[in-house]
């Protein structure tokens, strides 16, 4: 590894208490590029734009995918990154997928914790804040060439942040635009998944809605992603979500969310969940939540479903007796080392790992 420590830190301008999800990023990044059939170095620099031509491949042609993550803080000042593996493994599937090279375990890993580490003083103290992290794969060949391009670079940024959509939303039912078809890129967090859904997420908002319950392309009858988490549904004591497909992302907080339901003793059923079904426990009062969840989200409780042209208002139950709120409970006190680990999932950042090497 290459490492460029920043002469000018702008950790000492970062107010923990008063900052922005998204827009402030942390001192370093990693950066490794791929050329001639193989990755070269893996590189800790100090952030700040790279040069780059309007005809680079990955902004015409789309092949550029994420992952997102994050990094946290105990209150004895150990850091943690949570399931680690899952975002490396799915990384390279959407990688894959998108005709692209897959990173090694030592430039994805090795870079997140060395990154991790040096910029640990950016992560805040507190419940619900954290450090969100983002690795990426685009191209980045200039040529103006549909095919599969010869270059691209692997990187890693990061930026502060705080819980965000705290207060229950309000979503609408697409009866029209899908996120996701089969045969397409639904499975891989690719780049343009998100940039086709601003639209009609646009719509939505002039409705009154903050975010869109996908439907199934072919027949729009089956719940999908909401916005751009993996959805679940609580009709009376049993919890529903969609088994993940060539369209549904294979979430790491839903696999996390399954699990800790089993845990629990709640039933759990991975299975289609059609609107009509949903629809109908509305109106005979046994639908008692839906939520969704992802990383930068956790859990987002919907208070009210839009579905042609009728607004269905939701139950907002209180901690004790929400399901979404008690698994959003058991997984954060996972991810900040309040409660114990059953799963193995917390992975300790150690100190100095770039002096130690």
């Amino acid at each position: 590894m290459i490492i460029q420590k920043s002469t000018n830190p702008r950790i000492s301008n970062f107010d923990p208490e008063n900052f922005s999800f998204g827009n402030m990023f942390i001192d370093h990044m990693i950066i490794c590029e791929y050329e001639n059939g193989k990755w070269g170095d893996v590189k800790l620099m100090p952030y700040g734009p790279l040069p780059f031509s309007p005809a680079m491949m990955g902004v015409n042609y789309g092949q550029a995918c994420f992952e997102g993550m994050k990094a946290y803080k105990d209150k004895d000042g150990q850091v943690f990154i949570f399931r680690p593996e899952k975002n490396f493994a799915r990384i390279n599937k959407s990688a894959n997928r998108l005709a692209m090279p897959e990173v090694t375990e030592e430039i994805f890993l090795g870079g997140l914790k060395a990154l991790v580490d040096l910029d640990r003083d950016w992560i805040p103290y507190g419940e619900g804040n954290s450090l969100y992290i983002r690795p990426l794969i685009f191209a980045t060949e200039e040529a103006l060439k549909a095919r599969i391009a010869n270059k691209f670079m692997f990187a890693i940024v990061a930026t502060p942040a705080k819980s965000y959509y705290s207060e229950p939303v309000a979503v609408k039912i697409s009866d029209y635009y899908s996120r996701a078809a089969n045969g397409g890129v639904g499975s891989a967090k690719a780049a343009g998944n998100y940039a086709a859904s601003f639209y009609p997420t646009k719509l939505a908002n002039e409705e009154g809605y903050e975010q869109i319950i996908w439907t199934d392309d072919s027949t729009h009858e089956y719940f999908e992603e909401s916005g751009t988490m993996n959805v679940f549904v609580r009709i009376n004591d049993t919890i529903y979500t969609p088994p993940t497909s060539e369209k549904i992302l294979d979430g790491v907080t839903r696999d996390s969310f399954i699990q800790l339901a089993k845990r629990r003793g709640i039933d759990i059923q991975i299975e289609p969940i059609s609107v009509k079904k949903v629809i109908e426990a509305h109106k005979n009062g046994t639908l008692k939540e839906v939520w969704g969840v992802g990383t930068a989200v956790v859990t987002t409780v919907f208070k009210a479903i839009g579905y042609q042209g009728e607004r269905l208002d939701l139950p907002q139950l209180p901690l004790e007796e929400s399901f979404a709120l008690t698994l959003q409970k058991d997984l954060v006190d996972i991810q900040t080392n309040v409660a114990e680990d059953p799963f193995g999932w917390r992975v300790l950042v150690e100190k100095n790992i770039l002096e130690n090497a």
